[in-house]
């Protein structure tokens, strides 16, 4: 599950939950907020929300297809409930942000979630879990730039997370729950290519992953 054991392992993903508005810092929350008003999405019910996803959507493809060209990726960590504790992955929330401005549930079903094919053992990085990066990559006109980046002590702690979306019976074994992003650096945009990563830097360790967008033609 990691790179150190390199131990293979086949887990069921049973529901898939993308949860949304859950950093810290309220005032780099209503940046991203804002961020998407700007395009014509409306502000959350709720901070955090959580959204259902199908589970089906979960992929670690390094291809996805989407309808048109109004979609985006978003890096964010992954909590995985596994045989009774909890396992740390590295997805992308690719949403169709033309959808997503008068539906987020439904835009949250249009596009794959690619995600690493690696895991973490939560245990073993919670001690530090504040200092560990989340960052990505968008190829614009066949450059790579520098989309987001910011370190986890933005994020809600991870115990409030889960206890805010599931209660005190913490998260269920076969639910993967994206747990938020980052601004993008100069805002949210549509690219051909994504790369994204989660960086350990007390352990000295990266999850990676990265995908191509192919945009299908929308017809009628």
């Amino acid at each position: 599950m990691d790179d150190a054991a390199a131990t293979p392992q086949t887990i069921s993903i049973e529901q898939a939950v993308i949860a949304g508005w859950t950093g810290r810092d309220p005032v780099a929350r209503d940046k991203h907020i804002a961020e998407l008003e700007a395009i014509g999405i409306a502000r959350p019910a709720t901070t955090p929300i959580y959204y259902r996803c199908s589970a089906r959507r979960l992929t670690t493809d390094d291809v996805i297809e989407v309808c048109g060209g109004d979609s985006s990726g978003e890096v964010e960590f992954v909590l995985i409930g596994c045989q009774g504790r909890i396992l740390v992955g590295l997805g992308s929330d690719h949403t169709d942000r033309k959808v997503e401005s008068y539906s987020v549930t439904v835009s949250k079903q249009m596009c794959d979630k690619p995600m690493s094919p690696v895991l973490w053992k939560l245990d073993d990085v919670i001690g530090h879990w504040d200092r560990m990066i989340l960052r990505s990559w968008a190829w614009f006109d066949g450059q790579r730039t520098l989309y987001q980046e910011g370190t986890l002590d933005a994020m809600l702690p991870v115990s409030e997370l889960i206890e805010r979306g599931f209660g005190k019976s913490g998260l269920p074994d076969g639910c993967a729950m994206f747990g938020g992003t980052f601004a993008a650096k100069g805002g949210i945009r549509p690219s051909v290519r994504f790369e994204y990563e989660l960086e350990d830097p007390v352990l000295n360790r990266k999850l990676t992953h990265a995908y191509d967008v192919i945009v299908l033609p929308v017809r009628g």
